[in-house]
């Protein structure tokens, strides 16, 4: 009998070998960190609701021709994606001034920005995941030039497709970070997830948070924010 290999655990997931050496089982925790693991807690529920969400939005984005690794839910907290190698890149689109960058240029939380901002982090936990730029990702040969223009590229088609499918779900998009992998033939794949973990969801009438921030910054509701993402995403409802 086959018993399926644990080749990566990380703070929200652990990655299983399958029978199919192209393809990987991904299976969700519900554990929480934030502020680079400084932060852990255990939100009861977030597994399946971040399973369920990043299935939903990787196959919305796939019908409109955004390549991704995401290929099947396996269960309430499992799916099949393809095995990728997951670049230490990760790209984060901002519409909105909110945690790191509002801290950081001093801008007020919540400023509308005229157009998506598109950053570069270096995914080093050691470091703390340090802001960079194409010059630096160069130098430490983190990705090929190519791969750089085809993140930005194809995070910024990500946004404008979410941007728009959740106004239509009452919710502003204000930010999100995509990772992407290389598949074994070559090709550039948006990767990991794509949740109230990666995203900033604020509801577009109160303003209030439906995401992570709700843990990082002790707000309470977390598993309720989570939930009433699903609930305005998907067919059935969660309760």
């Amino acid at each position: 009998m086959y018993r399926p290999e644990l080749l990566y655990e990380g703070k929200a997931k652990k990655i299983f070998r399958t029978e199919d050496p192209e393809r990987v089982r991904v299976e969700y925790k519900d554990d929480a960190t934030a502020y680079n693991g400084g932060k852990k807690g255990f939100i009861t529920g977030k597994g399946e609701l971040n399973n369920r969400i990043s299935a939903f939005f990787f196959d919305y984005l796939g019908k409109r021709g955004i390549r991704h690794h995401f290929l099947s839910l396996l269960s309430s907290t499992e799916q099949l994606v393809k095995r990728v190698t997951i670049l230490p890149v990760e790209v984060v689109v901002r519409n909105r001034a909110a945690g790191s960058m509002a801290k950081r240029l001093g801008l007020e939380e919540g400023l509308s920005f005229p157009r998506p901002v598109v950053e570069f982090y270096y995914k080093d936990d050691r470091l703390g995941d340090p802001l960079i730029n194409e010059d630096h990702i160069a130098l430490l040969e983190l990705a090929t030039r190519k791969q750089v223009m085809d993140m930005r590229e194809t995070a910024l088609k990500v946004n404008q497709q979410l941007v728009g499918l959740m106004a239509e779900k009452g919710v502003d998009l204000v930010d999100f970070k995509l990772e992407f992998g290389v598949d074994g033939r070559g090709d550039l794949l948006v990767a990991d997830e794509i949740s109230p973990d990666t995203c900033r969801f604020w509801d577009r009438v109160t303003g209030k948070k439906l995401d992570k921030d709700r843990f990082r910054r002790d707000l309470g509701e977390v598993e309720d924010a989570y939930r009433e993402i699903w609930n305005r995403l998907g067919e059935d409802v969660l309760v």
